[in-house]
């Protein structure tokens, strides 16, 4: 069995946990507490599927606070375990969340990662694979952009697998410098466009290797 396998499994599992979560509460026989776990239950199981599908569901930047949230509330069920005296049966039940939890700690947690190709947008892929044409071709590429009373400057250099933006704002004479790494090329697509209005068709060889 692969691995991927094995984490589909995982998430049918707990989908299957989550519909008879809803139904048990439709039925009158859930608490506001079991309502809320059932809300945080939903969410974990669509990171999990999200990580499995590559599929980028709702914000990334949710995913690793969540991942935080369950991974201290499995630490402290872990505490509660080691401290307080409980039966047999609720203690291989707890053990047997906590490690449960701690790995879709890991998950959540990677799926986070804003620099993924999953999270981009077609546009943002599509970008991406051009600027990627260009360093391959040309190692580093240049772009500038002008507007108004704000001034834009980038540098993107790509080692290796990892690419660098050095980013330079200018407005009403105060300079800004920044430089953010990458390895996904789509990502830094969505950077500059953010932080710095660039697109991929304002980037240029650098003015070196440009024929007088």
């Amino acid at each position: 069995m692969t691995l991927n396998r094995a984490y589909q499994m995982l998430a049918a599992f707990y989908t299957l946990l989550i519909v008879v979560g809803v139904i048990a509460i439709l039925a009158g026989g859930g608490t506001a507490i079991a309502l809320a776990h059932l809300v945080a239950g939903a969410l974990v199981v669509t990171g999990l599927w999200g990580y499995i599908l590559e599929r980028g569901f709702m914000n990334p930047r949710m995913w690793r606070p969540l991942a935080v949230v369950l991974g201290v509330a499995s630490l402290a069920q872990l505490y509660v375990v080691l401290t307080v005296s409980v039966s047999g049966a609720m203690m291989t039940w707890m053990l047997t969340s906590t490690v449960f939890s701690l790995l879709m700690v890991v998950i959540l947690y990677r799926y986070g990662n804003r620099d993924q190709e999953l999270w981009a947008t077609p546009e943002e892929r599509e970008g991406g694979r051009a600027l990627d044409d260009m360093l391959a071709e040309r190692g580093r590429v240049e772009a500038e952009k002008h507007e108004a009373d704000r001034q834009a400057s980038v540098e993107v250099v790509k080692t290796g697998s990892e690419y660098r933006a050095s980013v330079t704002r200018r407005r009403e004479g105060q300079e800004e410098r920044f430089s953010e790494s990458f390895r996904c090329p789509s990502t830094m697509v969505f950077f500059l466009e953010k932080f710095a209005g660039i697109s991929v068709g304002d980037f240029h060889p650098p003015h070196s290797d440009t024929p007088a």
